[in-house]
């Protein structure tokens, strides 16, 4: 831990002569992160890793941890309380310090959801702080230099996830392939690229977004359909919820396309709706499918809906949540 004890020093996080207590915690598969114990009480220190934790072979750039730190000061100016405080970063060890947020206070989204507490106002919620940081953002092209990331969020999102799938469903390559190149090409504002249950806190004063590694400055409607799709697949994974759920996917697009300011909202709802197929597919045959399903049979009916939608290409988010009702028997 001797690294990352300069780090907190080269910070100025720690006081003379003092020794940190470093716990690891719990995350996602890209990034190491660690809860550390200091005189003035606890802070969260986050390191990107080059190769991720997942079955397959994964790398994506190091530097992304730059984008990340950046779209949290970025976002943090238009919804304060909705992403934690920094405290400081550390080039040479590539990683950023912030403050920790007690999960007593502040829940994961995701452990609510399976606990079957799926509360449309929190979606609503979720869906207002993510429209007003596109909308901030958008058509600036002071913050489009800033995140013009593309090769990250090719190497961590597109590519593990509609690449991989093309790769996998040949006879689907030319749609998924249309995707890529759409959503690689269109770019309008900030997108966190991450925007999923298990990166939301449910917080006293509203959702906090963690994990923006993704940062990109591209096309938001990936942020829209990203987190639509977590809601559909969560269904499966608490089923006697599931009615909630889709009240919660409802709400959080509802929200959203209220705030759409910087072009039609249709276009975006468009753009929306032909990936979230392309994303369900990918959580079932793409580099890092959801942990909880996992029975064939269930797989297969994921897969095959999936398969479908990509090909009626629906333009409307609305057919898409009617066609996952009906496949899984949801009133």
């Amino acid at each position: 831990m001797n690294d990352l004890t300069d780090a907190l020093r080269a910070m100025g996080l720690l006081a003379p002569g003092e020794e940190p207590r470093f716990t690891p915690l719990p995350g996602g598969v890209s990034s190491e992160i660690w809860r550390v114990d200091l005189r003035t009480g606890p802070v969260c220190i986050k390191r990107a890793l080059a190769k991720l934790r997942v079955d397959r072979d994964w790398f994506a750039p190091v530097e992304r941890w730059r984008y990340e730190h950046a779209w949290f000061r970025v976002a943090g100016a238009v919804v304060p309380k909705a992403v934690p405080r920094l405290l400081g970063s550390e080039p040479r060890h590539g990683l950023f310090a912030m403050e920790y947020l007690d999960p007593v206070r502040y829940p994961l989204w995701k452990a609510e959801l399976h606990a079957g507490h799926a509360d449309p106002g929190v979606a609503a919620s979720v869906g207002r702080n993510l429209v007003a940081i596109h909308a901030a953002t958008a058509n600036d092209p002071r913050i489009a230099a800033e995140f013009a990331s593309d090769a990250v969020f090719f190497a961590i999102r597109l590519d593990p996830y509609l690449g991989e799938v093309a790769r996998r469903h040949p006879d689907l390559a030319p749609r998924l392939d249309e995707l890529i190149a759409t959503t690689a090409t269109t770019r309008r504002a900030l997108v966190h690229g991450d925007v999923s249950p298990k990166n939301i806190l449910v917080g006293p004063e509203g959702p906090v977004f963690l994990d923006a590694e993704c940062a990109w400055y591209g096309d938001p409607a990936f942020d829209l359909a990203f987190c639509l799709n977590h809601l559909l697949l969560k269904c499966r994974w608490t089923p006697f919820a599931a009615p909630a759920f889709l009240a919660c996917f409802d709400a959080l697009h509802a929200a959203y396309l209220a705030g759409v300011d910087w072009e039609a909202t249709e276009a975006v709802e468009r753009r929306a709706a032909h990936l979230l197929p392309g994303l369900l597919l990918a959580r079932i045959d793409g580099k890092s499918p959801v942990e909880y399903i996992t029975d064939a049979g269930e797989q297969a009916r994921v897969r095959n809906l999936a398969r479908a939608l990509l090909v009626s290409q629906p333009s409307r988010l609305a057919p898409i949540r009617a066609a996952w009702a009906k496949e899984f028997g949801i009133a």
